[in-house]
Order: C-alpha cells, then structure tokens, then sequence
C-alpha cells in the first residue's frame, strides 16, 4: 500500500511551534508519499456525545467529520500535531480522538479493524525544558495506538513557547530529519509490557 501520512495539527494557534516542528519532519518524507494536512482548529468537530447504550452510530456524510473520518480511513499513518497545553493533548486533538469512539460503534466502518497495523505518531512543542512533564500527552497516544492495535512512532519533541521559538531548537531540528524513517512497533499497553517481562 502506497504510504499516505495525514497531518493532524491541533494548536489553537495557526502556524505554532508544534506545526513548524511537524512541517520540518515532513519535509523529509520521500516524494512518492502521500501528505494530507487538515488543520483541526479550522475543522472543529462538534462536542463529542456518547451516544454507546443509548443509539447505533450512523456514518457521518457532510461536513468536518466526514472530511476526517474519510482521511483517517485512509491514512497509512496518523501524525498528532498538539502543543503541550496544561501537560496533556489540546482540545481539537482531543476532540477529534473523543469522536474515534463514535466511529468505532458506526456500522460497516470497521474502524477498529481499518487502522489496526497502521501507525499513529506524535509531535509537540512545549515550554519546559524537562521532557517529562510530556509523559502524559506521549502516554495517551501511546495507550490510544494500543487499543487500536496500531502501530506507535513515539513523539518529537521540541521546545518553544513564543512564534517560531522551535525553529531555534537544534537539537530536535535534527531529531526531526529522521523521525519519521524508522518502522514503528506495535503499541502495548504498559502491564502488556510488564507482563511479558515477568514470564521470560
């Protein structure tokens, strides 16, 4: 299958840090693959409802959501572009992943099924200078991937808070010349980790 990588950026900022650091990764890319940029404030989703036990899900035909719901479908790899904002996801990204759990109830859309051994990867620019204040929003794409039985390419990571501050981030400037190279290994869930640890 032709790889087709589609961008998700999810700052509420246009052309931000995190974008700048995802544009520069993508630049990488070999020509023959497939790029397709959906900014997710300027396709805002509407509020998530769980409707699980109460209605079916019916398959969206109009709109932000099927523009999304169709590149998702796809997408041979899935790029989270979200700033690091109060330690975790922003809210368009994390609105977007909240309607995965409408598409996964859909009928014939098999979602689960369609993304499973395809790779999620994430990009994001934060203030700090400790990465690991990181470790929740990596933790929640990671999981996500897990459940989806996808594939995860783990995230960049650059520093900068004012416009174009990333750009001065050497060190993840050159991390970004090679992200995406690598083949990524299947998501497991941490006691799936440690479980097989405990029986070797």
């Amino acid at each position: 299958m032709t790889r087709r990588f589609l961008f998700l950026p999810g700052s509420t900022r246009p052309d931000g840090n995190t974008e700048l650091l995802a544009r520069r990764a993508a630049e990488q890319l070999p020509a023959d693959v497939e790029q397709h940029w959906i900014d997710l404030a300027r396709h805002p989703l509407p509020d998530f409802e769980d409707l699980r036990h109460d209605s079916d899900h019916t398959r969206p035909t109009e709109g932000n959501a099927r523009l999304l719901l169709d590149a998702t479908l796809a997408a041979t790899d899935i790029v989270i572009a979200s700033p690091l904002y109060w330690y975790t996801l922003s809210t368009p990204v994390k609105r977007y992943l909240d309607h995965w759990s409408g598409w996964l109830r859909t009928p014939g859309l098999d979602f689960k099924a369609t993304l499973a051994g395809r790779t999620l990867w994430g990009v994001t620019a934060l203030a700090h200078e400790e990465r690991e204040v990181a470790d929740p929003l990596i933790g929640a794409l990671h999981n996500s991937a897990a459940y989806m039985g996808m594939r995860f390419g783990g995230v960049l990571l650059g520093n900068g808070s004012k416009p174009g501050d990333v750009l001065r981030d050497t060190e993840a400037l050159a991390r970004a010349k090679t992200f995406f190279a690598r083949q990524a290994p299947y998501a497991r869930f941490p006691y799936e980790r440690a479980g097989a640890a405990a029986t070797r």
